[in-house]
């Protein structure tokens, strides 16, 4: 298997059916496009970018994998990512697929969030990109010990 087999073999959840070419879906494939699976264009980096390429994505999907679960732990972070967004962030991360929400208080409603198995095939990107900033970018800093497990535990909650 080659080099470009296994990577796609590894990341084909990210992919998912959210890159689908509008040609593939007819005339109606337009209309009927979300913002969340909107395709600029059939290259698989669009495709992706389209999903998670925004400036604070990334960083709920890392606060995710870190073991938060309820609205008021993400607003701990240090990036402080404003609330508006956040709701924006976690409800698109839904949408697609990488996030499932469940009710843990009904008055008032309250909902925690929990990575599925296409948002848990993401993470081997962020370790990726922890790396190339750490090489190439002045002034980050070495990620805590938990960061480098992340996604190789195996969680008993799965999804698609």
């Amino acid at each position: 298997m080659t080099e470009q087999e296994r990577f796609a073999e590894d990341t084909k959840m990210v992919r998912g059916s959210d890159c689908q070419s509008n040609k593939d879906q007819g005339d109606k494939g337009q209309a009927a496009t979300t913002a969340a699976a909107f395709v600029r264009s059939e290259c698989p980096i669009t495709c992706a970018l389209d999903i998670v390429g925004d400036k604070w994505t990334l960083v709920v999907l890392r606060d995710l994998a870190a073991g938060m679960r309820r609205y008021k732990e993400f607003q701990g972070s240090p990036e402080r990512i404003p609330t508006n967004i956040l709701s924006d962030r976690l409800k698109k991360l839904e949408q697609v697929g990488m996030v499932e929400r469940h009710e843990y208080q009904q008055r008032p409603t309250r909902y925690e969030y929990v990575l599925m198995d296409k948002g848990r095939a993401i993470l081997p990107v962020l370790k990726a990109l922890a790396l190339w900033a750490l090489e190439y970018v002045p002034g980050c800093e070495q990620p805590p010990e938990w960061f480098w497990a992340i996604g190789t535990e195996t969680e008993s909650t799965s999804g698609s």
